[in-house]
């Protein structure tokens, strides 16, 4: 178990990954707008932050689609994550900066041996590039992503599957109550707590009025060392 400055106390961690460990939401964004460009179906900033973030890639295409009056074949809902995420792993070549604090907590949480996991809505394709060039792809016993689950957040399938692996796979007995999942969007956080988790809630993405509903609001998880 760990006790975080604020008191809080947590036998098991799960951090989302966009939003939280590094910045790559105006990324995502650039790559939508690629794959979207040549059906003229783009949409602005604006838009992807108030209804976008939190979707995984195949429910944001689904709105879209429907946002415009248009039907969306599974084939093209298919070419459209490969072609977006062939356009993310271009946009990431010019590397990805962690948000402060977050590889020292997330190396800390590891040192005191936290079973740590991830549960995200972007692919796993998008993650591990991104995890090994921060150096952090051995800290997480489990990651969960939209390839494993059939609907993103605020359904709380994702949160319930990466509790369920974290478990498993770890000799030390932890509970939902025990366990702390932190998040950046009124989306994930309302995934986590209806999984039955703790949530922090980092102001990365929103302001913490639109965060709430999180356990505890923080506005930097180097506020957690």
């Amino acid at each position: 178990m760990i006790v975080f400055p604020n008191g809080t106390k947590a036998e098991a961690v799960i951090f989302d990954f966009d939003g939280v460990i590094v910045d790559t939401e105006p990324l995502h964004y650039a790559a939508f707008q690629l794959a979207l460009q040549p059906i003229e179906l783009q949409f602005s900033w604006e838009e992807y932050v108030d209804t976008y973030i939190g979707f995984d890639d195949r429910d944001a295409f689904k709105h879209v689609f429907s946002a415009h009056g248009r039907e969306l074949s599974q084939g093209e809902m298919h070419r459209l994550i490969e072609q977006k995420a062939l356009f993310f792993s271009e946009v990431i070549r010019s590397g990805v900066s962690a948000y402060p604090g977050v590889l020292d907590l997330i190396s800390h949480l590891h040192e005191q041996k936290l079973p740590l996991a991830i549960c995200s809505g972007a692919l796993r394709s998008d993650i591990d590039p991104i995890l090994s060039m921060l150096g952090i792809a051995d800290f997480f016993d489990i990651i969960v992503t939209a390839d494993d689950v059939a609907a993103s957040k605020p359904d709380p399938e994702c949160y319930q599957l990466a509790f369920h692996r974290l478990q498993s796979t770890n000799k030390s007995s932890f509970t939902k109550d025990t366990t702390l999942a932190i998040e950046d969007t009124p989306a994930g956080i309302s995934a986590a707590r209806t999984a039955g988790l703790m949530v922090c809630a980092v102001t990365n993405s929103y302001p913490a009025a639109r965060l709430d509903k999180a356990t505890f609001v923080i506005e930097s998880l180097a506020l957690l060392l």
